[in-house]
């Protein structure tokens, strides 16, 4: 959060609105001179006065997140016009979902393997015409148990005491 004043130059909010950076600007301490693409984002997707009405309504310790989140917002609103951040957060719980699925199924696996009972589970197929006619002998199994039930399963069967 450096000062134009004591660098004698314009913070990039200044330079690029084309006017003198005066030592109370209030965004030379958010938008360095180094960082130019920065307000540019933000200026492009906001608008300088909108920006300049929230940073002085903020209390000055909450300035700081809320530049931060307006360049975050303003840079993915550049790349994706429509979504923004709202793209990127869905496309990451789409995969913390997918994950999570193939979590599910290697500790059902796991637990299958610790009994030693039950066949590994195969991969799902594309096509339900190309299964063989032992795997439609062969019982449907329960779905995979939750992450924290096969916890407590293999706990309860690795640790349990043996007579």
């Amino acid at each position: 959060m450096a000062s134009s004043s004591s660098y004698n130059s314009p913070c990039a909010a200044c330079k690029f609105l084309r006017r003198k950076c005066m030592p109370g600007c209030i965004f030379a301490p958010y938008f360095p001179p180094e960082e130019p693409q920065k307000f540019a984002n933000v200026h492009k997707i906001f608008g300088a006065s909108n920006v300049t009405k929230l940073l002085n309504e903020l209390p000055p310790h909450q300035r700081e997140d809320a530049v931060n989140s307006l360049a975050y917002e303003a840079e993915a609103r550049v790349r994706d016009p429509v979504y923004g951040c709202v793209g990127a957060i869905s496309f990451l719980q789409r995969q913390v979902q997918r994950l999570q699925k193939e979590l599910d199924t290697a500790n059902a696996d796991l637990i299958r393997f610790a009994c030693n009972d039950l066949p590994p589970r195969s991969p799902p197929r594309s096509s339900s015409s190309s299964a063989s006619a032992d795997e439609h002998r062969r019982p449907r199994l329960l779905p995979p148990p939750s992450s924290s039930a096969a916890a407590i399963f293999l706990s309860a069967l690795l640790f349990s005491p043996m007579d």
